[in-house]
């Protein structure tokens, strides 16, 4: 049964999923200070010292109140800290969480990194926090996030319009998913074949 409590490291051939911690201050700084368009279409900016305090404070709040579980990614091939993602929203009645907050250093996108990342994450979301539903947001016109979402075997949903603030104003938001029944049908098969796929 899954809980906020517990440290959870997912596993896999490629990636390494470890729960963050204020101390991975450090380990993100270089990305932080030398690649602030990471952040390009985030909610919340990561950029600068400053920033990164924040984001790491809050994600880690938010997993005090049950909300998210945020990890730092670390890459095998390098044995390197490549970035972070998170579970967040998760709502339990609903049995349903969103699964967002990623971002990598530019030398580990297009690697096939990310999709590692998600078969751990998606694995875990079905088995382990046993939701129904896993949820996937992003700025509209964030084209490259929508694609690689599309390529792990999201289903698009539709556009949020004007549903949130963000650093310039406000924006849509793009909708996808995936569904247990989905999953457990073809979608982790297909998502498996991609990351394994010579």
């Amino acid at each position: 049964m899954f809980s906020f409590d517990k440290a959870y490291i997912l596993e896999n051939e490629r990636a390494k999923l470890i729960p963050l911690e204020e101390d991975d201050l450090n380990l993100l700084m270089p990305y932080s200070m030398n690649e602030p368009n990471l952040w390009q279409y985030s909610l919340q900016s990561a950029a600068g010292k400053a920033n990164m305090k924040k984001y790491i404070s809050y994600a880690l709040q938010k997993r005090l109140e049950k909300d998210s579980y945020p990890f730092v990614i670390l890459d095998k091939n390098t044995n390197t800290i490549a970035g972070s993602t998170r579970f967040y929203d998760f709502q339990d009645y609903h049995k349903s969480v969103q699964l967002g907050f990623t971002w990598l250093g530019k030398k580990y996108q297009g690697t096939g990194l990310n999709r590692f990342c998600k078969l751990l994450m998606l694995n875990f979301a079905f088995n382990t926090m046993q939701v129904e539903r896993v949820e996937f947001r992003a700025d509209a016109t964030n084209h490259t996030s929508v694609k690689a979402m599309k390529a792990i075997g999201c289903t698009e949903e539709g556009v949020l319009r004007s549903n949130c603030t963000a650093p310039d104003g406000r924006r849509d938001s793009i909708i996808l998913s995936i569904l247990r029944s989905e999953w457990f049908s073809n979608k982790k098969d297909d998502l498996e074949k991609k990351c394994y796929l010579k």
